[in-house]
């Protein structure tokens, strides 16, 4: 009866307000795009990474200053060459309690045959993980004893360490993902600072603290401080924003079109009504929003003048100020975002005279151009309508496509979308990560090219890429390949965006990074 007692209260408070249960510090917030899953495996997006992250953790962590540090691996040697990485894991990490686990105390420890296992399942292609693209230059593994475990690379890679902060990178239990198969996405087993508790798909998700963390503060205390984590799925974000006003949400991320005058000035400030009740943090993200184009589509956006031509049909700058509260800078650069060494100014100014001369090359070929679909979600619904707008005073007849952001994602990844609107976060701090996107064969599913972009020449430059260790080198060989991905224009850079996090008052040890990371292991609610 007590295992049932247990996640009943645990419910009943996630479900009240905090002060009718002041002992318990529970963290709210909202989840608008829904989670589709809990296995790292398939931590392709925002939605799925914030919660994976609080169930999981990898060899090595990422600090607020994205700088690399230990995690469940203590140290690691790298060997002169870079083609070796030997880490060596702390004896005293375990997994999430589970009955599947045959000991007394339903839990075991970590081991170097569990990364070896959960590395090896990335990339099997009968599980099809969106991570296995980052695996691709590793020769093999190797787990001589329990807290020894060596990664030997094809070839050096520099940014390799940095990478495998990434989610896809967690240490996951072969029993319970065994016995589970793909079920494993709603019965998740991690070593993170939470562990699994209740989720009701589209409704509610509870973690509560795993009082196994092997992480403590300065001070020696364990963490994490909450109790509790809930998240709702409410879709419709003006709801959302009335209910983190009203004290029923503690944090909430980015802005909406539907609530951005009622909360900021237009040059982005939190208005001063909000002052003495709310906290705004803003900071630089290493994240490009874009809307991308299907290359192998056959249709009229094969033509590159036609792509071109509409990167220069609308004015970014102004799309910032008014539809954006100059939250973020405008995409007239390349694909890299701006904070990363490697960014140039090789995209496109706002330039209508430029946009109606290619349109008329393409006319002249091709004779009357047809509707063009444009899909995006709800929350983007204001940025492609004023596309729509701009591209209709050159005379192309735009259809915007609204689709949940699930369905959307899936569609994009299936190769099912003509003109879609994307994001790109930063997986690891390097240009290379967003260069990988116009790699041939990273093409979706398996890998993280949308557009199914392919050109040889590109693909030589990123092969050079990823085994140049010279600094200079690299970067110049990135402005290089950026602008010749912005003259092929397989996608159009809307704008590099800006965190903006919310909390109230009486939240206190947020942390994030430029990766936009939510970190709640040093969270107090007081």
């Amino acid at each position: 009866m007590r295992k049932l007692l247990i996640p009943i209260i645990l419910l009943l408070l996630v479900g009240c307000n905090r002060h009718d249960h002041s002992d318990k510090m529970i963290f709210r917030y909202n989840e608008c795009a829904n989670i589709t899953t809990l296995d790292p495996a398939f931590a392709r997006d925002q939605s799925t990474i914030w919660p994976c992250r609080q169930l999981y953790n990898g060899l090595i962590q990422l600090d607020t200053a994205l700088r690399v540090q230990p995690c469940i691996a203590k140290r690691w040697e790298i060997s002169p060459d870079g083609l070796t990485y030997t880490f060596t894991l702390r004896n005293d990490i375990y997994f999430h309690k589970n009955e599947l686990f045959a000991t007394a105390d339903s839990t075991r420890r970590v081991v170097a045959k569990d990364f070896q296992y959960s590395f090896s399942r990335i990339t099997d292609p009968a599980v099809i993980s969106p991570g296995a693209w980052i695996f691709s230059d590793v020769e093999h593994t190797e787990a001589p004893n329990d807290t020894t475990f060596v990664v030997r690379l094809k070839e050096p890679f520099a940014p390799f360490l940095s990478m495998l902060g990434m989610v896809y990178c967690s240490v996951v239990p072969r029993e319970v993902v065994e016995h589970y198969g793909k079920d494993f996405r709603n019965h998740p087993c991690g070593t993170g600072p939470f562990q699994f508790q209740y989720w009701k798909e589209g409704v509610k998700l509870v973690f509560r603290k795993n009082p196994l963390y092997f992480e403590r503060d300065d001070e020696g205390v364990p963490l994490p401080y909450l109790d509790a984590v809930a998240v709702t799925f409410i879709v419709d974000r003006q709801t959302v924003f009335l209910e983190f006003i009203k004290g029923n949400l503690d944090f909430m991320n980015s802005l909406d079109a539907s609530y951005k005058d009622e909360i900021l000035t237009l040059d982005g400030q939190l208005k001063p009504k909000y002052a003495d009740r709310i906290d705004m943090v803003s900071t630089p993200f290493l994240n490009t929003e874009y809307l991308g184009f299907n290359m192998e589509d056959k249709g009229i956006l094969g033509d590159r003048r036609l792509r071109q031509a509409i990167n220069y049909s609308f004015d970014r700058r102004k799309m910032m100020r008014y539809l954006r509260n100059n939250v973020g800078a405008p995409g007239v650069g390349g694909f890299i975002p701006m904070g990363l060494p490697g960014y140039s100014d090789c995209g496109y100014e706002y330039n209508l005279e430029r946009a109606k001369a290619l349109l008329a090359e393409v006319r002249k070929e091709h004779g009357k151009l047809p509707k063009l679909k444009l899909s995006t979600t709800a929350n983007y619904l204001d940025l492609c309508k004023y596309i729509q707008q701009q591209l209709g005073l050159i005379g192309l007849d735009i259809q915007v496509d609204v689709n949940p952001p699930a369905a959307l994602s899936e569609q994009v990844a299936q190769g099912k979308c003509e003109w879609f609107r994307k994001s790109w976060v930063a997986d690891y701090p390097d240009a290379e990560n967003y260069l990988s996107l116009f790699y041939g064969p990273n093409r979706t599913p398996a890998g993280p090219n949308y557009t199914r972009f392919s050109n040889s020449r590109i693909d030589k430059i990123y092969k050079k890429i990823r085994t140049e260790n010279d600094p200079e080198q690299r970067f110049a060989l990135y402005r290089e390949m950026d602008s010749l991905v912005m003259q092929e224009a397989p996608v159009m850079v809307l704008y590099y965006d800006q965190i903006l996090h919310f909390t109230h008052k009486n939240v206190q040890g947020l942390r994030s990074n430029a990766m936009n990371n939510l970190d709640l292991r040093f969270v107090k609610i007081l």
